[in-house]
């Protein structure tokens, strides 16, 4: 039997998951702030543990990809490359907006599936996906207004979700329009992807392989004390 070992620390929320083929073994969850770098390991320790397994167990290691974070991917990727290396194991990276999209399709049907996770302001990194998950638009960062996905809404029904989707709703009226409250990234999602990746030896390139951040990070200046 295989074993994944999936990290998603995309957004706010850390999370990581066990799965073998297209079942989830086991899950843990945190919901605090920037508590990414001191407590993933710590949660990897706990899931094993609830798990009854070993790391060594573990077929492969995956991880959320992005877009997102910045620091938040650049913690999950060093954390699953780390313990890749360690232990010689391959990794697989997964989008974080079609692991999402995976995660709604389990419980919605009969609409097309947008996930959007916040970029400040306006924007949001977003996709569109079909119940099968083919996606119909490419990932990318977009700055909402009410024409936004206006073609597609005047004939399609299309359910919104992720921390970015909240800020569409309150410019959005539109009846083909569901939004999904309460909606964080799941590990399990991303394991679940990673078992087909698994089955066809799809790997990443561990020495070359960077996050998808879809925008250039941009430092900022703090602003002089007065």
């Amino acid at each position: 039997m295989s074993f994944i070992l999936s990290i998603e620390t995309a957004t706010t929320v850390c999370s990581v998951a066990i799965t073998s083929g297209q079942n989830i073994v086991c899950e843990k969850k945190l919901f605090s702030d920037k508590s990414h770098a001191n407590k993933l390991t710590l949660l990897i320790q706990e899931l094993l543990k609830e798990a009854e397994l070993k790391i060594v167990q573990m077929s492969a290691i995956a991880v959320s990809m992005g877009p997102g974070s910045y620091t938040g991917l650049r913690i999950g990727l060093s954390t699953a490359k780390g313990i890749c290396f360690a232990l010689n194991k391959p990794l697989i990276g997964i989008s974080t907006l079609k692991a999402m999209a995976k995660e709604a399709s389990m419980n919605h049907k009969g609409t097309l599936l947008c996930p959007m996770i916040d970029a400040r302001r306006m924007e949001v990194y977003t996709a569109l996906y079909n119940q099968s998950l083919t996606q119909l638009q490419e990932p990318r960062p977009l700055i909402l207004n009410q024409d936004s996905f206006a073609e597609t809404l005047s004939s399609q029904k299309v359910l919104f979700f992720g921390n970015g989707a909240d800020k569409f709703q309150d410019i959005m009226n539109s009846k083909n329009a569901s939004f999904l409250k309460d909606f964080s990234p799941s590990a399990w999602a991303v394991g679940l992807l990673a078992g087909h990746k698994l089955e066809n030896t799809e790997f990443e390139n561990l020495a070359y392989t960077e996050p998808g951040y879809l925008k250039e990070f941009q430092a900022t200046t703090p602003k002089p004390l007065l």
